[in-house]
């Protein structure tokens, strides 16, 4: 049962924020942030979202109509309008739907209203070629009303249409969550719906981290497979390049198989991908290439000794095609580094601190909490430390700067242990 106070809690709080700095709120860049700025932080969202748009059956572009759920001012309408002849956005937020439609003014196919918060209630079953949410499932606190919102996307989805959508698959840390903080969501939990809603799961990306994405088609899962091996692998690769070996483990032990007549009804829950003995994990089965391939993607097992190896694929319990050799190497050695170093609110600032916080992330860190920091040769204050990705590890670690430090240009100096990483130089606001 879905809480209705849940919803209005959402609707005061994102008003409030809306009010207080909606570009910020949504984008989580920079205070302020102009509109040209704004938009542009859209481009690698707007980027993983198309690559989907091939899934969708053929035709004019002008007859595809899309969705969005929790649109905020707009910021990803405005460049996923160019792909549909009519496009809808829905969110709990009053103000924030004001300003969407300001901001979609020049896009006559564009139409921005305001939603319950859990459900899809104001379109008819089966009107959307496409449906896609970014960033917005993670601030909801109930599972409830995720979920309901997953089963609403499948309603008004025409039959063999895509949902696309991010989701907290970081694991369960909290007793209670809010409007910024939301629920976690496993792909078991995922794996679990399809079965349960009947419908195609055809990629699970970023599993137990912040920013897993699922994509969905609403089609009827297969109830049994052909007997026949009609699919053949034809090649298989490093799921990072085209070299065709991967590591045991660590960042690029995942590979892609790159498929020639695989089952049109094939999806993550009945896929299996055994590499000798032990089970990987397929995560991706994408749409056909120009080239009539289609890439399945599978992450290696943590036990899979290094040599060649067989590769089985089975759908069903049964093989789906002939199997196939890889090589496994031995990985490289980790190699603790920074990745960057921001304020910890304005986060497009760089290395111009105004918070009075950094927010520094490092990977190839198997203890974080042995990573200490000084600025001016005086100690920082670890506020928190957050795994954004367990492969390769990748954690965000915030600080905050002593108090009365001066104005001007310092040098923050961090060391793990004995090893000491090259001084950053910090612009103190």
């Amino acid at each position: 049962m879905i809480d209705p106070r849940v919803c209005e809690v959402m609707r005061q709080d994102w008003n409030r924020r809306a009010r207080e700095d909606a570009n910020y709120y949504v984008a989580f860049g920079r205070r302020d942030q102009d509109d040209v700025e704004f938009f542009a932080t859209a481009a690698d969202v707007v980027r993983n979202l198309t690559r989907e748009l091939h899934r969708l059956p053929g035709g004019d572009v002008r007859s595809r109509r899309a969705l969005e759920i929790g649109c905020g001012p707009g910021r990803l309408m405005l460049p996923m309008s160019r792909y549909f002849g009519d496009i809808h956005g829905v969110d709990v937020s009053d103000d924030m739907i004001r300003l969407a439609k300001e901001k979609l003014r020049d896009i006559p196919h564009a139409y921005a209203s305001v939603a319950s918060g859990a459900d899809l209630a104001g379109f008819a079953d089966e009107s959307f070629d496409f449906v896609y949410s970014y960033a917005v499932f993670q601030h909801i606190p109930s599972r409830d009303v995720v979920f309901n919102y997953l089963s609403e996307a499948l309603r008004v989805l025409k039959p063999d249409g895509v949902l696309r959508c991010q989701i907290n698959g970081l694991p369960e840390a909290a007793a209670r969550y809010d409007t910024w903080n939301g629920v976690r969501i496993s792909a078991e939990d995922l794996v679990a719906l399809a079965r349960k809603r009947d419908f195609q799961l055809l990629a699970i990306e970023g599993a137990s981290t912040q920013y897993m994405w699922m994509t969905a088609r609403k089609t009827p899962r297969a109830r049994e497979r052909e007997p026949a091996i009609a699919a053949r692998i034809r090649r298989i690769t490093n799921a990072h390049s085209s070299e065709p070996v991967a590591p045991c483990r660590g960042r690029f032990a995942s590979i892609s198989l790159w498929m020639e007549n695989l089952p049109a009804e094939c999806d993550l829950p009945d896929l299996r991908a055994f590499i000798g003995p032990e089970e990987g994990r397929v995560f991706y089965v994408g749409p056909q290439e120009a080239d009539g391939l289609q890439q399945l993607n599978v992450t290696l097992p943590e036990k899979v000794p290094t040599g060649l190896r067989t590769l089985r694929l089975e759908w069903m319990g049964h093989p789906v095609c002939p199997d196939g050799v890889l090589r496994v190497i031995r990985p490289g050695p980790a190699v603790p580094r920074i990745l960057s170093v921001t304020d910890g609110i304005d986060l497009l600032s760089g290395t111009r601190i105004t918070s009075g916080t950094l927010k520094v992330t490092v990977e190839e860190i198997d203890r974080p909490e042995d990573l200490t920091a000084t600025v001016a040769g005086r100690p920082l204050v670890e506020a928190e430390v957050f795994c954004v990705d367990p492969v390769p590890p990748k954690y965000e670690v915030n600080l905050r700067l002593p108090e009365a430090l001066a104005p001007g240009i310092h040098l923050l100096e961090l060391s793990l242990g004995r090893r000491r990483f090259a001084p950053v130089a910090l612009e103190i606001a």
